[in-house]
């Protein structure tokens, strides 16, 4: 009992902030699983269970937005990372004229709402005939992110260029250096970047509802919309919002610790 006391005492702070971000998971999975009648009731406890709600909630409708949703997140993060690592790389590695300006252009880049330069790039992308679509959101990956290149960039610089000077020495070009060399030491820092971008797409509201039709709507949106149409059912708004997070939550979970890793290590040298 002593130990048992001894370590609740040196955790309380953590066991504090668990129950902080169990509750409200523990809440909405028990209103997802009453009746119509119980939910949102005094009687916090269900007193029948209906796990069929969740199979009321995928219809075609929600499976369509989880699709776009999973097409949308995974396409962005891969094209993330194949224009923003490069970028990173040389910021972090090459001595150029300019380098200095050119990290001040990402960071400006962080800064800019994205609602000052909605207007125009919606009227690029209609003459593009793209508007309706999630292209529009996916494409604009395949030339970096502002926040994933400042990113990598912290933790490229804190690599020792002595690995980099090795390769070098061995024949190994610049590419190859950083494909055989630095990336593998980078995976924190990249899975960082990947999470961060899959779970902004995943949960991106205000891009899909400006350029995407009801075809191509997100789990954003479409939540939105089912609690709308369901305002009164919460037990099956619930239950909808539980099928839209628990892919962050076992993605988070299931790469976290690396996660983790990557941003604690990012930003140590300047």
């Amino acid at each position: 009992m002593r130990k048992s006391l001894a370590w609740i005492g040196t955790h309380a702070i953590a066991i504090a902030l668990a129950i902080m971000f169990l509750a409200p998971l523990v809440f909405m999975f028990l209103t997802a699983v009453m009746s119509d009648q119980q939910a949102l009731s005094g009687n916090l406890w269900p007193t029948s269970w209906h796990f069929g709600n969740f199979r009321r909630v995928f219809t075609d409708d929600m499976i369509r937005w989880t699709l776009n949703s999973t097409v949308y997140a995974v396409l962005s993060t891969v094209f993330m990372l194949v224009s923003s690592v490069p970028v990173a790389y040389a910021l972090a590695r090459f001595r150029f004229r300019g380098r200095n300006l050119a990290l001040v252009i990402v960071i400006s880049a962080m800064m800019l709402p994205p609602q000052v330069t909605m207007v125009p790039l919606y009227i690029i992308w209609s003459r593009f005939h793209l508007t309706g679509t999630l292209w529009p959101l996916i494409i604009p990956q395949l030339f970096g992110d502002a926040f994933s290149i400042f990113l990598l960039r912290q933790f490229l610089i804190t690599i020792p260029r002595e690995y980099a000077d090795a390769a070098r020495v061995d024949g190994c070009g610049e590419f190859g250096t950083m494909i055989r060399v630095v990336l593998p030491m980078a995976k924190p820092a990249i899975a960082a970047a990947a999470l961060f971008q899959f779970f902004y797409c995943w949960n991106d509201y205000y891009g899909p509802l400006v350029y995407a039709k009801p075809d191509n709507w997100t789990l954003a949106i479409g939540v939105a919309t089912f609690r709308a149409a369901h305002h009164v059912e919460w037990n099956l708004t619930m239950a909808a919002t539980l099928v839209t997070i628990m892919p962050v939550l076992i993605v988070f979970f299931l790469a976290q610790r690396v996660f983790i890793q990557g941003v604690t290590l990012t930003g140590v040298k300047g």
